[in-house]
């Protein structure tokens, strides 16, 4: 079975999970496709899996990072805000 063009629909019934680009992260995070390729030169960022020559993210992983990302509660707001 070729996995090439498959839709969403057809890769869940697979049991796979639907794999990131690089590109498709940083459209996500609204950040410039650099900075995740900075991320992980400095071992920040979400996990990822390297799929021949290019970087792959899962979900899962990118949720998980996001969700360490949170600020704890009481701590300050952005720049002039105030606090």
């Amino acid at each position: 079975m070729h996995l090439f063009g498959m839709d969403t629909d057809q890769i869940a019934q697979l049991g796979l999970e639907q794999l990131l680009t690089v590109e498709d992260l940083a459209a996500y995070l609204d950040v410039p496709r650099q900075t995740i390729y900075d991320w992980r030169v400095h071992g920040r960022g979400p996990r990822a899996r390297r799929i021949g020559k290019r970087l792959r993210f899962t979900a899962v992983d990118v949720k998980e990072w996001v969700d360490a990302q949170a600020e704890p509660p009481g701590t300050a707001g952005p720049p002039g805000s105030g606090r």
